[in-house]
């Protein structure tokens, strides 16, 4: 009987979190007529309904909302503890997930990465491409990787990367007859190249400062993308001005592809940091990440 309720308290998490038989069913490694009796069980031994059914969707009841938030930190605790005697062979093994954006996975994540693998090769390590400021305990990641302003109070940061600039850029020929901006507040009279993020509120405001003194500038534009190489793309072939991270232009405005405004507007900020509960237990595994991950200033 336990055995049972473990195994569908687990399916029912596992439902709740994909809001789709299908992709929990797969995530599962079951049918999905398994699966919906497994959760019809759970419902009928608990006398009362967890998940709302339609023909496009699944989402927990109230009910199912109290039980999901009782059972996963039981069954994350569960895991990392099965994760910690995994751990403890000779060879450090087990699975770290990860979740990080576009731009942090490829000049911090991956540098990193590339060296750490083979070196510990029962290590596996899957990471999530992602703008959104995903729950990682409620998805059960062991970290994530955010800028530092990004990272909720009550986790633990590891700066992973150095400071960090932005630039406002475009090409030659975009600016042909165009007056070059003065003050972010000009940037209203040009065709900027949006960047929306799912989890801040939609389309991301331009984010200044100068001595001491912020400013956000919401900018407009024909173009809205959600990543910064569909932004690069879109730059580098005049289609507007455009906002991303300083190093990931120093090539093209050396060669003169592009051309930098608003410098003096652009002050350094804190850059990426890893991020995870305060209450998680490192596997050796995990500990050995963090520390190929940890910034070390030359």
């Amino acid at each position: 009987m336990l055995r049972e309720n473990i195994n569908d308290l687990i399916s029912f998490s596992v439902v709740a979190k994909e809001k789709s038989f299908t992709r929990a069913a797969a995530k599962l490694g079951i049918s999905q007529s398994a699966l919906s009796h497994a959760i019809r069980g759970l419902e009928e031994r608990l006398g009362i309904r967890l998940l709302t059914r339609t023909t496009r969707s699944v989402a927990p009841t109230d009910a199912g909302e109290q039980l999901l938030s009782r059972i996963d930190p039981q069954l994350l605790e569960i895991e990392q503890g099965l994760s910690l005697l995994s751990g403890q062979k000779e060879s450090p093994g087990g699975t770290i997930r990860l979740t990080s954006a576009e731009h942090s996975a490829q000049t911090v994540l991956w540098p990193a990465i590339e060296k750490f693998l083979p070196k510990y090769p029962d290590i596996k390590v899957e990471i999530t491409i992602d703008y959104g400021l995903r729950d990682i305990v409620a998805e059960r990641y062991d970290a994530g990787i955010r800028l530092g302003e990004q990272v909720a109070k009550d986790m633990i940061a590891v700066r992973i990367g150095p400071d960090m600039r932005m630039a406002v850029v475009a090409t030659p020929s975009y600016m042909a007859g165009k007056p070059h901006p003065v003050t972010p507040q000009d940037l209203q009279h040009h065709n900027c190249i949006n960047l929306r993020l799912p989890t801040l509120g939609g389309v991301y405001a331009w984010e200044f400062e100068k001595e001491g003194r912020p400013l956000r500038v919401r900018v407009e534009g024909q173009l809205i993308l959600n990543s910064n190489s569909q932004i690069m793309k879109a730059v580098l072939a005049g289609l507007g001005m455009a906002f991303v991270p300083e190093d990931t232009v120093q090539k093209e405005l050396k060669s003169g592809k592009l051309v930098r405004f608003l410098a003096d507007w652009c002050e350094l900020f804190p850059g990426y940091f890893l991020y995870y509960p305060s209450r998680r237990q490192h596997t050796p595994a995990f500990a050995l990440l963090i520390d190929a991950l940890r910034y070390r200033s030359e």
